[in-house]
C-alpha cells in the first residue's frame, strides 16, 4: 500500500521536528517535506505533490488561511488539514470556508493527529470536538442586531459608548469625520435606536463594551 505523503507547514521548528519524528515512524505516512510559512508551503506543494498538507494558521509571509486559499485555487483537489492552537471564530470559520478538510488543535494527542491525517487522506472531513462545539454554538446562537454591524461599525460603537464625540472617534480610529458620521448613522439603523444614549445602552446590555 502506498504511504500517505505528508507536507508539514508550521513556523515553529520544534513543532515541525516533533510532528515529523512521530509521523515518520507511522507505517503508512511519509513526511515528504516541511515549510516554515505559508508561502514556502505553497511552493513546496507545487514540487512535492503531497497527499495531505498539515497546515498551521499564524505564520509570517503568508498565514495558513491565505495559503490554503492560494493552494486550493491552483489545486482544488488538494487535502489540507489545519493544525493550530486557535479556536476563535476568526480562525475556525475562515479556514473551513477556505476549503480545509479538517481542523484540529495542537493539544490533540500525536496519535489523534495521525488518525486525522489518515481520514483526510481517505476523503473524510475531520473536526476536533472543540471545533464541532464551536460550529454547533454558532448555528444555534440567536441572531442579534449587532451581528449585522461591520467590523468597523462595531469598533465605532465601542468607542461611541465611552462617550466620545464624532470628532474624537475620528481622531482615535484615524478615519475622517464624514466616515464616522456614516458609521454612526448605520449603527443607529441596524440597532433600531434613535440616539447615542440608546446605542450606548444597547452596547452595554449586550456586553459589547466594558463599562
Amino acid at each position: 500500500m502506498d504511504k500517505i505523503k505528508l507536507l508539514i507547514v508550521d513556523d515553529h521548528q520544534m513543532v515541525r521536528l516533533g510532528l515529523s519524528s512521530f509521523m515518520s515512524i507511522q507505517p503508512d505516512i511519509e513526511v515528504v517535506g516541511e515549510a516554515a510559512d505559508g508561502e514556502s508551503g505553497y511552493l513546496k506543494n507545487e514540487t512535492l505533490k503531497p497527499d495531505v498538507i498539515l497546515m498551521d494558521l499564524v505564520m509570517d509571509r503568508l498565514d495558513g488561511i491565505e495559503a490554503t486559499k492560494k493552494i486550493l485555487a491552483q489545486h482544488p483537489e488538494q487535502k489540507i488539514l489545519i493544525l493550530t492552537s486557535f479556536i476563535d471564530d476568526e480562525k475556525v470559520f475562515p479556514a473551513l470556508e477556505a476549503g480545509a478538510k479538517g481542523y484540529i488543535l495542537k493539544t490533540s494527542q500525536a496519535s489523534e493527529i495521525a488518525t486525522a491525517i489518515r481520514k483526510v487522506a481517505s476523503g473524510e472531513e475531520i473536526l476536533s470536538e472543540a471545533v464541532k462545539q464551536k460550529i454547533y454554538e454558532s448555528k444555534h446562537r440567536k441572531h442579534e442586531l449587532y451581528d449585522d454591524l461591520s467590523k468597523r461599525e462595531l469598533e465605532v460603537l465601542q468607542v461611541l459608548a465611552t462617550g466620545l464625540s464624532n470628532q474624537e472617534i475620528a481622531d482615535q480610529l484615524f478615519i475622517s469625520l464624514k466616515t464616522v458620521k456614516t458609521h454612526v448613522s448605520n449603527i443607529f439603523t441596524k440597532l433600531s435606536v434613535n440616539d447615542r444614549t440608546q446605542a450606548t445602552i444597547y452596547a452595554i446590555e449586550h456586553k459589547l463594551v466594558n463599562k
